[in-house]
């Protein structure tokens, strides 16, 4: 939301569609200090933009506001306005880090980075609203004082939502996603269903971040993000959305539960890191020890202290884990998913499988099949 008030064929988005080319992903920074991402959805029959902001790589000063101010001849009355509004967007100082997400996105839409290229905007708009920015496109206070509060409201419910999955509290993130709804944003795609899928998209990257503010290792966020991405894109209604969300909600904040590394020593988050990249690895404690460089009975010690079971408990957990999500969205054979869990012997296999779930693979597999 701006406190400029532009004609509907002249505003910011619509202006930065026009000179987005495909391939291509934009950064652009504003005279107002606000900075922006655009860039053109691949593979639509007409063209379809998404962009991120506004945001601002830098505290804004009150000296910056108030030369903001002078330069477009904002009243007093609107000041404390102004300063609210900038109190409120997000800042990303870092950007190295930006740029890596940019590079990871374009490299998932288009497949590498020759595919398509980073380009940076400065000033944008600035020779338009020297020429046409007045004191009468100013906003009202009353019209300001709104769009600032559904401004707050909206960030504040999103930091809601991002505490509560960073802590794994699933029915308070599913609260938060109930009033955090998609009417809170303008439609800015062609169709409805696109448009439900942009946010989707949005969704899944705080769910991420918030993950990762809850201490889950970035390889198994990747996992988790690229996947629901996929799916997002297949989806074709807007019901089928709304429920992924929800199953989106429930997910990460599963993961923070059961692997958050919040809490742990460098060396037990370097083991889990490792059993967790890897499950076909040799994944024992003696071997663990020996690539880490300690004694095999410190780490043994160390990491039921940290994590409450044995080294040799968390592993297969971590196999059965993987060997119920195979089971449960493939028609792999068993013996072929033992080998992925990194349990070759298929009779062993078996046998931990029904200890910890309570029946064997084929069991688990048809008491699935039964419920639909």
């Amino acid at each position: 939301m701006n406190m400029l008030n532009f004609n509907t064929h002249d505003n910011l988005i619509e202006r930065l569609k026009k000179i987005c080319k495909s391939k291509t992903i934009y950064q652009v920074t504003t005279p107002f200090l606000c900075n922006y991402v655009i860039f053109q959805l691949p593979d639509t029959l007409d063209p379809e933009y998404a962009y991120i902001g506004p945001f601002t790589d830098n505290i804004i000063s009150r000296e910056d506001i108030l030369n903001i101010a002078e330069k477009y001849q904002v009243k007093s009355e609107n000041l404390q306005h102004l300063e609210k509004y900038y109190q409120n967007i997000p800042q990303l100082s870092n950007e190295a880090l930006l740029i890596a997400v940019l590079c990871t996105l374009g490299e998932y839409m288009w497949g590498s980075m020759d595919n398509f290229s980073l380009e940076k905007i400065t000033d944008f708009y600035m020779s338009d609203i020297e020429k046409s920015q007045h004191i009468s496109e100013i906003q009202t206070p009353e019209e300001a004082l709104l769009n600032i509060q559904m401004l707050e409201e909206h960030y504040e419910m999103q930091q809601q939502l991002m505490q509560a999955v960073a802590s794994g509290q699933t029915h308070k993130a599913e609260l938060c996603l109930a009033k955090l709804s998609s009417r809170q944003f303008e439609s800015r795609a062609s169709t409805p269903l696109r448009n439900r899928k942009n946010y989707t998209i949005v969704l899944n990257t705080i769910l991420r971040i918030a993950a990762g503010n809850g201490a889950v290792h970035p390889t198994s966020l990747d996992s988790i993000s690229s996947r629901y991405a996929r799916k997002i894109e297949s989806l074709t209604s807007e019901a089928e959305l709304i429920s992924l969300s929800k199953e989106m909600i429930n997910k990460y904040c599963q993961m923070v539960k059961n692997q958050s590394q919040k809490g742990y020593s460098l060396l037990v988050r370097k083991t889990i890191t490792r059993i967790n990249m890897d499950l076909t690895a040799d994944l024992s404690l003696k071997t663990q020890a020996e690539l880490l460089s300690v004694n095999s009975s410190y780490l043994s010690t160390l990491f039921k202290k940290e994590t409450g079971i044995t080294l040799t408990e968390y592993v297969i957990r971590k196999r059965i884990d993987h060997a119920l999500l195979l089971l449960s969205s493939s028609d792999m054979q068993i013996q072929l998913i033992a080998q992925h869990c990194g349990i070759p012997d298929v009779n062993y296999f078996t046998k931990t499988f029904k200890k910890v779930i309570g029946k064997t693979p084929k069991e688990y597999r048809e008491s699935l099949s039964s419920r639909f």
